[in-house]
């Protein structure tokens, strides 16, 4: 018999010792996505491990971490003499390569990261977007072109993860999803993330990348920014060439999952550190629904300036 969850409990590590961070957009869970060279190479960074233990210790929801693996499934297919072709940004994904890349993101980099998160004293559990009805998945129509088994999220339930959460454990998911005949789907490691952050309403999604957050030309982290603040900087040249489908990803995911998305550097330790202590790190980028006029302002200051007229973006993008 399925027992009702509450979609807003808090982590049981903490119940009702923390009010949720002013970052946040309520009690719910932080999704946090992790790529690049935090997946493909985890010993490279082991502090990272516990400082997302420590971050989930500390905020009320917990986290739940949806990870990609370009790198890995790169070398896997390249093994098996298989050539890989990415088009728009997504990876084409034929019948013949869904089970390698299964097996990479759902087996061993999956597990891989998990075994990181239990070294660092959580306890965690592996699975795919496909388990409990977490993710309802279909092949992908937002393409002219025949993306084979490339998925897309079209709804879901969180029961699982509240669950997992609301017991102390850690959720961490890879981007592989089932369809309704339970085979699987190849899933943009992003927009997993920001589907998961939708389904189990969420926060803040948390982007993990290489740099900071977005920067202004003078080197500071721009606080916050919208549409409007983003269109502004892309129009006068500001923001350029790679960077544009960057920060326009980041918005997009803000804009699917209706909760902030932040980006902040992994390979910093302050930063999940400062997360961890309720206060602000990185650059939030607010959906149109929390938009509020104020945006574009400067760490270590609250959003109610006029929006700097000059940054410079850099966030990594997904698998």
């Amino acid at each position: 018999m399925s027992v009702p969850v509450d979609d807003h409990l808090p982590h049981p590590h903490d119940p009702f010792a923390r009010v949720a961070p002013e970052w946040a957009a309520g009690r719910g869970p932080m999704v946090v996505k992790l790529g690049g060279a935090a997946v493909d190479d985890p010993e490279k960074a082991p502090w990272l491990w516990s400082a997302l233990a420590t971050l989930h210790d500390a905020h009320p929801g917990g986290l739940v971490l949806v990870h990609g693996g370009a790198v890995a499934v790169d070398r896997q297919l390249g093994a098996l003499g298989l050539a890989s072709e990415r088009r728009d940004g997504i990876r084409l994904t034929p019948e013949s390569h869904i089970g390698p890349i299964t097996g990479v993101l759902a087996g061993s980099v999956n597990k891989a990261l998990v075994g990181w998160m239990n070294r660092a004293g959580a306890s965690a559990v592996g699975l795919c977007l496909g388990d409990g009805g977490l993710c309802s998945v279909r092949r992908t129509q937002r393409y002219a072109f025949d993306a084979g088994r490339v998925g897309e999220i079209v709804g879901g339930e969180g029961r699982l993860v509240h669950t997992l959460l609301k017991n102390g454990f850690l959720p961490v998911l890879c981007s592989i999803g089932l369809d309704d005949e339970g085979a699987p789907l190849n899933v943009n490691a992003d927009e997993a993330a920001a589907g998961v952050a939708r389904t189990v309403h969420a926060s803040a999604l948390l982007l993990l990348t290489d740099v900071p957050g977005v920067l202004g030309r003078d080197g500071a982290v721009i606080h916050e920014l919208d549409r409007a603040a983003i269109d502004r900087l892309i129009a006068d040249g500001t923001v350029t060439g790679g960077m544009i489908p960057k920060v326009r990803g980041a918005l997009e995911a803000a804009e699917a999952s209706g909760v902030p998305v932040i980006i902040a550097a992994w390979n910093h330790p302050g930063t999940l550190e400062t997360l961890a202590r309720g206060d602000w790190a990185g650059t939030r980028i607010v959906p149109a629904a929390m938009a509020g006029g104020q945006h574009g302002t400067h760490a270590g200051q609250r959003p109610a300036r006029e929006p700097s007229a000059h940054a410079s973006a850099a966030c990594a993008a997904g698998p």
